[in-house]
């Protein structure tokens, strides 16, 4: 889905990371939420409280997940992680995602 239709947007952008790392925040009427963001190149940690499915639109990145080894990820690709973890990436060339929680 390139588009979303009949949602809200948060205007207030989450910003991570010094600013190399932002997203904002996008509202279903059912209650479901996505963020769409931009990582610029580095590495990053992260922790979730919910379930992620992140989508990789551009870029390219290493994700590496609780007990599991690095691998690549790139545009049009999309890893999932799971709720109550931390999980680290090493984003290559700047990367555009959409994040689905749930």
């Amino acid at each position: 889905m390139s588009t979303f239709e009949n949602v809200s947007v948060i205007k207030a952008a989450n910003v991570y990371f010094d600013g190399k790392v932002t997203s904002r925040t996008v509202q279903f009427p059912d209650g479901r939420k996505v963020t769409l963001g931009i990582m610029l190149p580095g590495d990053y940690e992260f922790g979730t409280d919910t379930r992620e499915i992140m989508e990789i639109l551009s870029g390219e990145l290493q994700v590496q997940l609780p007990g599991e080894d690095w691998r690549s990820i790139t545009g049009g690709e999309s890893f999932i992680v799971p709720a109550n973890v931390r999980f680290k990436l090493r984003v290559a060339s700047i990367t555009d995602y959409c994040c689905h929680y749930g």
